[in-house]
């Protein structure tokens, strides 16, 4: 066993940070859980509250919904934080075991009949839920035949003190560690993180190769994970964490109703089948802050699984980019599309047909992306004005659009009409190949003259005459030569020159004197 900082990465540090950023609200006032998801809805920062439901809990809300708060929790800002997750998971960090009694998580424990799911600040997120959810439980598993760590998001439905719905329709490793464990009549052992920092998260939302996924968490941390074994079970957990709840998912396999529930595509997911957790222990801090999530609704923008969903589909969409394309410079998933279903996309093109590649990549990647935007590198892809801009001006809907049907899809898309594949579409934005330096594709700018020009009343100014006389030039050269910071006089040389039947101008719009040819 060894030591660690068990503070550094805990989430009421992150969340405390976040204050002194205006980041985050407080409400001191006391709150009914019923009325917790009312003020977390749209809000643009996190919410602290101190005093929810009679027990007067801790509970900080919508954390990770917005784009910089993921950055902060990273050290970047809004458009490093996919370079910058990319830079972390290529450096793992393997975790350190600590003893129990260097595990903040395990300050309290309660077990068998006193652990008590009601017991924890748990609330109604959305009008026709099932019931109360615990929405940002990080589930921890372990593969039977290496032994690994995996690591993901899934949400808990109430179902009493000791029971809860988990939502495991999606393919995932999770779903597959239990349904070996089902196939062999066995439960499988798992634990629930509640209380993280968004570098968890992240981690448990990236694509990775296969490998003990602390050691990914340890990556986006950039520090290795302490981890303390579980009361009632072999799973180690973050030592860090605000709350662990342990237990078991039966072998009963899908046969629990679960649902409906407010998903992060924006609509409710309907009832649906799912396997039955037990609790068998609750660890938390003494001081604990219990953690929720926002999902759904119309402001998918500001949920915190809609930010985190753009991680996994660019970084996701990224690993494909990089093999298809020379030069990728950005990519970034709408949140406002649920955080995948609306994918821009910046290249750098160095060969003819480099648009389609880079948008043929993210249809066949992992991320989950319906509509896919290619740009130029001129176009920043965080800004919806010049990606408007360039789908308006740059874009042919017969010449420039990649369609496919038959992709292997999200369900949860209603658009789909309860099918099990879909169609994809890419959007060509990007300026004809070898086009981009022609005037008619050149973007105006202010005129920006020298810091250096020649200075007038004799000090190396030039007349237009002369500097023409030199070859072509446009009026800001003219400008620049005669060291003028006004132009209108200018104007009047050339009015001169026009009078003597001495100038004309090229295709470019640039000046020329007749007698230079």
């Amino acid at each position: 066993m060894s030591s660690a900082d068990a503070e550094r990465f805990r989430l009421r540090r992150f969340v405390e940070r976040l204050v002194q950023l205006g980041e985050c609200e407080i409400h001191d006032k006391p709150i009914d859980l019923v009325d917790v998801a009312a003020v977390l809805d749209g809000n643009t920062r996190a919410t602290w509250f101190k005093a929810v439901g009679p027990e007067k809990a801790e509970l900080i809300g919508n954390v990770m919904g917005s784009r910089k708060r993921l950055a902060l929790a990273l050290d970047t800002d809004e458009a490093g934080l996919l370079p910058e997750i990319t830079r972390r998971l290529g450096s793992p960090h393997k975790p350190i075991k600590v003893a129990a009694a260097d595990a903040p998580v395990q300050q309290v424990v309660k077990k068998a009949e006193e652990a008590d799911l009601c017991a924890l600040p748990v609330h109604l997120q959305h009008g026709e839920d099932g019931a109360p959810y615990i929405s940002a439980g990080l589930d921890v598993m372990q593969f039977r035949d290496t032994g690994h760590t995996n690591i993901g998001c899934r949400r808990i439905m109430l179902r009493g003190p000791r029971t809860a719905g988990i939502d495991m329709i999606a393919p995932s490793d999770a779903r597959a560690i239990y349904l070996e464990g089902v196939a062999k009549g066995e439960k499988t052992p798992v634990a629930y993180v509640v209380g993280s920092t968004p570098c968890d998260f992240m981690a448990a939302v990236c694509m990775n190769p296969p490998m003990d996924e602390l050691e990914v968490l340890g990556a986006l941390r950039g520090a290795p994970v302490p981890v303390v074994k579980c009361v009632t079970n072999d799973i180690f957990v973050p030592a860090d964490a605000e709350y662990v709840l342990e237990g078991y998912l039966d072998s009963k396999g899908h046969v629990e109703p679960e649902g409906p529930y407010g998903e992060y595509v924006g609509y409710y997911g309907v009832v649906k089948r799912n396997p039955v957790f037990h609790l068998t222990a609750i660890t938390h801090r003494k001081d604990a802050l219990f953690q929720t999530v926002t999902i759904g609704g119309k402001h998918l923008g500001r949920t915190d699984t809609a930010q985190l969903t753009t991680v996994k589909t660019e970084s996701a969409a990224w690993a494909g980019l990089v093999t298809a394309v020379r030069e990728p410079v950005a990519c970034f998933a709408t949140p406002s599309s649920g955080g995948m279903y609306n994918v821009r996309v910046s290249i750098r093109q160095r060969v003819p047909g480099e648009a389609r590649n880079a948008i043929a990549a993210v249809f066949g990647s992992m991320a989950e992306a319906k509509q896919v935007f290619v740009f130029d590198d001129d176009i920043d892809v965080f800004s919806d004005e010049q990606c408007d801009w360039a789908l308006a001006t740059r874009y042919q809907g017969d010449r420039d659009t990649l369609q496919g049907s038959g992709f292997r899809v999200v369900p949860l898309d209603p658009s789909l009409g309860g099918q099990r594949v879909g169609a994809k579409i890419g959007f060509d934005c990007t300026i004809p190949f070898g086009k981009r330096q022609s005037l008619e594709w050149g973007v105006p700018v202010a005129p920006v003259m020298p810091k250096e020009t020649a200075k007038p009343n004799g000090g190396g100014k030039k007349s237009v005459a002369d500097t023409l006389a030199a070859g072509p030039a446009s009026f800001l050269e003219l400008m620049v030569a005669a060291g003028s910071r006004d132009g209108r006089e200018i104007v009047r040389e050339l009015d001169v020159l026009y009078a003597a039947d001495k100038l004309t101008r090229n295709e470019t719009g640039r000046y020329i004197l007749k007698s230079a040819g």
